[in-house]
């Protein structure tokens, strides 16, 4: 099942696509896809739904990010270690935790703006993982029962920031803008090896990255089961596994993006996601 949000900014509704790919309202069933729509249950709910009964979405309708008040945003980093290569960093011994905030979480289509004064903003396509189910302590062979499904997410970045201004990475992550999820939620059941999946990112038509999730260097299992070491993982919850190279700080020299650049980018299985970049504007973020 492919769960979406659509409509404006502020005022989404719920929906999901039908076996045919059409898009459907769920509005009438429920008030919107939250953490407590995550459930075993409540998926089973809705697949039992009859889709061709649903409204259609009209064509062009803005999509959002496809679950609504997220906890935490969790992310993993050199995670691919040819990225790590290209950073000029170790493969880690152990994943590299870093949070990034929530109010950088839009829709797949939105705008990217650009941090005022950026001049090194980057991309980084990754999957990410959807908690379901509370996991603490988990074990790897487990963890799999608390994911409730699996989105395309662009781990925006501004390296600058990131790298050169001192502290943790986080400063260079959740900017405004900087965390475009969707287009949709596809449960876990649709996704039966989330270590076989290809990703691919284009600027301007241009095939910067293009890797495998076979590539990582610690699996989607052992991932959940590592960071509820560390914290207790909720319904909503985000995780964000990582970019396999092909980044802008990666080229030689490196290449950021400019106003204008189009960024696509997607997993065949979850969608994809298109931004046009802007310099910094407050009138583009509400």
């Amino acid at each position: 099942m492919k769960l979406l949000r659509h409509g404006p900014k502020g005022h989404e509704k719920p929906g999901l696509v039908d076996e045919h790919g059409t898009l459907r309202d769920l509005s009438g069933h429920l008030d919107d896809i939250t953490a407590a729509t995550l459930s075993p249950a409540q998926l089973d709910r809705l697949r039992a739904l009859d889709t061709g009964r649903l409204p259609i979405v009209p064509a062009g309708t803005r999509l959002g990010a496809p679950c609504s008040g997220t906890g935490k945003f969790i992310c993993v980093g050199l995670n691919y270690s040819d990225h790590a290569a290209e950073s000029n960093q170790p493969v880690p011994e152990e994943p590299v935790l870093f949070a990034k905030w929530n109010s950088c979480i839009q829709g797949p289509d939105d705008p990217i703006v650009m941090p005022r004064d950026s001049t090194k903003t980057d991309w980084e396509i990754e999957l990410g993982i959807v908690i379901g189910t509370r996991a603490r302590y988990v074990d790897p062979a487990d963890a799999r029962r608390h994911i409730a499904g699996f989105c395309v997410i662009n781990d925006v970045s501004e390296r600058e920031y990131q790298l050169e201004r001192c502290g943790q990475w986080d400063k260079g992550k959740g900017c405004d803008t900087f965390g475009p999820i969707g287009p949709w939620l596809v449960t876990a059941d649709e996704i039966p090896d989330p270590q076989d999946l290809r990703l691919w990112l284009d600027v301007n038509g241009k095939r910067r990255q293009d890797g495998s999730t076979r590539n990582m260097v610690f699996g989607v299992d052992f991932l959940v089961s590592y960071i509820s070491r560390f914290t207790t993982l909720e319904p909503g919850d985000l995780i964000a596994t990582g970019t396999p190279p092909g980044v802008g700080l990666g080229q030689k020299p490196p290449v950021y993006l400019k106003a204008g650049d189009v960024v696509t980018l997607g997993i065949p299985g979850l969608g994809e996601q298109r931004q046009v970049v802007h310099a910094w504007d407050p009138a583009l973020l509400d």
